[in-house]
């Protein structure tokens, strides 16, 4: 097992730095480049730990947070109603070219990272999947690990946006992964099945992963957790990026 640092660095985007949290080997070498993006919640003590399993396996992982323009640094909203409400409005309230523009700055920083490889991933949790999936569609990006990815199927319909993310899967160059609940009331029947449609048609090359469980089964404390369906999944996770990535 590799001992893994924890470090910060501030990402210069169009509205303002991004503290992003970098979790990797204390080894000596290079190594490939993860974008993991975390659910509303931003940086909590869970994604933390799959960050750091993730960088463990020979990774740097870079966590953003997606949300630097309205909460202060280090913030993490709690796992609460309140702090869910709190943050889907935020998730509402930014346009699609800031997202765009933030992930195009963490894969510049990453790509040019003085420990790295220039090999690129991606991998997200909730709406933190979505934004994995988007930054797929970078030409770097050569594989995307996307757990649960909430409003990929509908947009978001507090803005009355339609699926535009999902009608553009096919400029993905590298693999992609989906780890979904079929309980997952985020995730219903149809959108599961409209996200597969899409994908068919697509062309691109993707492996999907199904399993009955609710939503955020990988967050330790939340009462859809599944320890077992965590380990598998994020396995698979580490799998696919070696494969796609360390070559």
């Amino acid at each position: 097992m590799r001992i893994i640092d924890n470090e910060f660095t501030d990402v210069v985007t169009p509205t303002g730095p991004m503290r992003t949290y970098l979790f990797r080997p204390r080894a000596e070498g290079r190594f490939p480049c993860v974008a993991m993006f975390p659910e509303i919640f931003q940086i909590t003590h869970q994604i933390r730990r799959i960050a750091a399993f993730v960088a463990g396996h020979g990774f740097i992982v870079a966590v953003p947070e997606i949300f630097h323009e309205s909460l202060p640094c280090g913030r993490a909203l709690p796992y609460s109603e309140e702090g869910r409400a709190h943050g889907r409005r935020l998730m509402n309230s930014k346009e699609w070219d800031a997202y765009d523009a933030d992930i195009a700055a963490l894969l510049k920083m990453l790509k040019a990272h003085g420990r790295g490889t220039g090999q690129l991933g991606a991998a997200g949790f909730c709406f933190g999947g979505h934004l994995a999936v988007r930054a797929a569609l970078s030409e770097d990006v050569m594989a995307c690990s996307a757990f649960y990815p909430t409003l990929l199927h509908s947009g978001r319909p507090e803005r009355n946006e339609s699926a535009e993310t999902l009608r553009r899967i096919g400029e993905a160059r590298g693999e992609l992964a989906f780890f979904v609940g079929t309980e997952d009331p985020m995730l219903p029947e149809e959108g599961r099945r409209q996200i597969l449609s899409s994908l068919g048609r697509s062309g691109v090359g993707y492996r999907w992963h199904e399993f009955r469980a609710g939503h955020a089964f990988t967050r330790d404390g939340g009462e859809d957790y599944d320890p077992e369906l965590t380990r598998d999944c994020l396995g698979e996770t580490v799998a696919l990026f070696r494969r796609a990535l360390c070559h």
